[in-house]
């Protein structure tokens, strides 16, 4: 299969999601969170998720609603209904949560830890691995690897205002990553010492 991963940026698309039911809820809220505006049909939508902005629409309809949508995702328990759906969306980006290998998107297992999102794929073949993986994952996770993503990121922001080639920007960065003092800093968690340090580091040398 010709899969790849990719991020969209869904602030203020349109989404349509076919199908009230668990799997349904948990695509309306995770296109929620990103920012979209999002229309469910095809079941009776829950009253949480009517405050949380979604718009209940009748599926009679559904040729409507699908041509406003960018994106659209079936999740309904009726088959026909699917089908329908899949015929009238066949030019737009549209999730199957019934027959994934029948759309041309996947939404994957994924979460954040702080500003790190992970995103799990098994091909379709076991979502209860992908469970099993992202728990394996999150365990893994220590909270030394969040920090010194951001101070990564703030040394990435010094260094373009002083460092104009990129290789000695990327070789200070390493420098910076390995740097014993450093790491005594974010050992013991205080990230705004070692930034203060970074930041001393760069004026002594640039």
């Amino acid at each position: 299969m010709g899969w790849t991963p990719l991020y969209l940026e869904m602030q203020d698309k349109n989404v349509l999601v076919v199908g009230a039911g668990e799997v349904g809820q948990r695509r309306a809220i995770r296109f929620l969170e990103a920012g979209a505006n999002l229309t469910m049909t095809g079941g009776q939508v829950p009253q949480e998720l009517e405050e949380m902005g979604v718009i209940p629409q009748p599926s009679s309809e559904l040729p409507k609603w699908v041509d406003w949508a960018d994106l659209v995702v079936v999740a309904s328990g009726d088959q026909q209904l699917n089908q329908e759906v899949a015929h009238l969306a066949k030019d737009k980006l549209i999730n199957r949560a019934d027959y994934p290998e029948e759309g041309n998107f996947i939404v994957p297992s994924s979460f954040f830890i702080k500003d790190v999102q992970f995103s799990i794929f098994t091909q379709g073949k076991s979502p209860i691995m992908a469970r099993q993986l992202r728990k394996r994952i999150q365990a893994m996770i220590q909270e030394e690897d969040i920090l010194k993503m951001e101070l990564q990121h703030f040394t990435r922001q010094l260094l373009k205002g002083k460092v104009h080639d990129q290789k000695n920007r990327r070789d200070y960065l390493y420098q910076i990553l390995n740097d014993k003092k450093i790491n005594e800093f974010l050992d013991k968690g205080e990230l705004e010492e070692a930034q203060n340090y970074v930041t001393f580091l760069l004026e002594t040398q640039y």
